[in-house]
């Protein structure tokens, strides 16, 4: 039987049941945050109940219109998210899915719905696009255009910038698949440590 693909894994849409005392962490993000949710999990297992969205988070349109659902009525001490991969994607006319000025818009409708949490708020920047054919389609240095909208409104906000962009362009060679804009398992847990440790200094843990 083939091995399901890391960044589809549908455990990670599992529910999780909070283990009262232990604060409450939420994870959005596509396909990507899939790839590490299973292992955030497993690394911050003693000191958190990790959640994320049953679903691929998709553009920031999706997430607009399904944040109140994905938020649910119970408490958030930490929303780590992010949105991009899906905005950058070219569709049959050339243009990107979400163009830029409706990237701003909806990242600030979110940005400005997960304040009113009063949780701690830590967005990823979007991981690096590579060279090659890609389905769906996608042009490399989209995701670094779009990172700098999304930078811009998570300091207007004073939201936390957990730079895996820069964290993961050096060793896309190990870490990504060729031609794609997903990860080996190796580069989901890598992306992994880095989302679990911003996450704990949010938490005022120790790293």
């Amino acid at each position: 039987m083939q091995q399901q693909p890391i960044w589809n894994r549908k455990e990670a849409f599992a529910p999780v049941e909070d283990r009262p005392g232990l604060p409450r962490v939420l994870l959005i993000g596509d396909s990507i945050s899939i790839g590490y949710t299973l292992f955030v999990r497993e690394m911050l297992n003693d000191v958190a109940n990790v959640h994320r969205i049953p679903e691929n988070g998709g553009p920031t349109s999706n997430g607009v219109g399904k944040l109140e659902a994905w938020l649910g009525a119970a408490p958030w001490d930490v929303i780590h998210f992010n949105f991009g991969l899906h905005d950058i994607r070219r569709m049959d006319g050339g243009q990107w899915q979400v163009p830029m000025d409706g990237y701003e818009g909806n990242l600030r409708r979110i940005v400005a719905r997960l304040s009113k949490t009063g949780a701690k708020l830590i967005f990823a920047a979007t991981t690096p696009v590579p060279q090659g054919r890609l389905s769906p389609p996608r042009v490399p240095g989209d995701e670094i255009t779009f990172n700098g909208i999304a930078a811009r409104v998570m300091r207007e906000n004073g939201v936390e910038w957990n730079d895996l962009h820069a964290f993961s362009r050096e060793k896309l060679a190990e870490w990504q698949v060729p031609a794609n804009v997903h990860f080996h398992e190796e580069g989901s847990r890598a992306l992994a440590r880095e989302v679990a440790r911003v996450i704990r200094k949010a938490l005022g843990l120790a790293q």
